[in-house]
């Protein structure tokens, strides 16, 4: 359980630059096998990579046991609706997600959308002496993330302080000027006052007759989520922003690092990179109209991009 009051709180929080688990709970799970405590920032925890136990669990939330967030992470969302994030809100979000990002939007308009944006953000990079790929992606993710949310396209610098925000968050919660929580927290802030803006400007033309004569309403994520308001119970005008914001990082932290590590793979197996280049290749090359842009059916034949992705 490590030392008195902080545990092993300065091992788990220990950098590494490694893309495997994290040393704390590999040295650990050596040691201990797939169940094992610890004692991080002053609270006991038990950690489990057994994934059938694992499945148990969260078949039991709300049952067996409680959902629990970091202190840390609990500063970066509503904290007032903590108490809220249960498993019907997760279904919930899970279903509006799905009806602006999955298969039919895809098919409809983003497929398009997206290529659209990335072609011109790697006609960019071909002008720039190097690239830092992580760096570079979480600006275009926040720009059409945004977009697909709540129609509005911010400031670049906003999506530039996402970046890296997760490692700030798994930081000791020390709110003090110069620490990487602190400077986090502000970063926070910048980002809930643009989405409450967005939210407060939807709101003054809104109407919940869709027949209504100067209905304010973009049929994106934040109208669906404006609708439902006084419907949910989790859902307030005080926490739409927080979740607003929350998708936006989750975005930015799950995508960046995803294609960087697909891009550094490819580059560390020419052999790969060679049979997804053929791929792509043959689909051009199977176009009627070599300018055309790229359509479902070609998206669902990229078998070996599937893979790399």
């Amino acid at each position: 359980m490590g030392f008195p009051l902080i545990g092993e709180t300065l091992s788990f929080f220990a950098t590494s630059n490694s893309i495997d688990m994290h040393p704390f709970i590999n040295e650990r799970l050596k040691r201990y096998g797939p169940l094992f405590k610890t004692n991080i920032a002053g609270r006991p925890v038990a950690v489990s990579s057994d994934p059938e136990f694992n499945y148990f669990l969260l078949q039991q939330e709300g049952k067996l046991i409680e959902l629990y967030y970091m202190d840390s992470f609990s500063q970066m969302v509503h904290q007032d609706n903590m108490s809220n994030l249960g498993g019907y809100f997760h279904r919930y979000l899970r279903r509006s997600i799905l009806g602006h990002f999955g298969h039919e939007p895809l098919k409809r308009k983003l497929l398009s959308e997206f290529e659209d944006v990335i072609n011109q953000e790697l006609h960019k990079w071909t002008n720039l002496p190097e690239v830092d790929v992580k760096r570079q992606t979480v600006p275009m993710l926040f720009d059409l993330t945004s977009q697909i949310l709540m129609s509005y396209k911010p400031e670049k610098n906003l999506g530039e302080d996402l970046n890296n925000m997760l490692q700030s968050i798994m930081t000791f919660p020390l709110y003090i000027p110069g620490t990487a929580f602190y400077k986090c927290i502000q970063k926070k802030r910048k980002a809930i006052k643009l989405t409450t803006w967005v939210l407060e400007e939807r709101m003054k033309g809104y109407s919940y007759d869709n027949s209504a004569e100067g209905c304010n309403k973009k049929g994106d994520f934040l109208d669906e989520v404006i609708g439902d308001i006084g419907k949910e119970a989790f859902l307030t005008k005080e926490f739409v922003p927080f979740l607003l914001f929350g998708l936006l990082l989750a975005t930015v932290e799950t995508i960046s690092p995803t294609v960087t590590l697909a891009t550094m793979y490819l580059l560390d197996n020419p052999s790969a990179l060679q049979q997804l280049t053929e791929e792509h290749e043959e689909i051009l090359k199977n176009r009627k109209d070599a300018n055309s842009g790229l359509v479902w059916e070609e998206y669902k034949s990229m078998t070996f991009t599937r893979y790399v992705s």
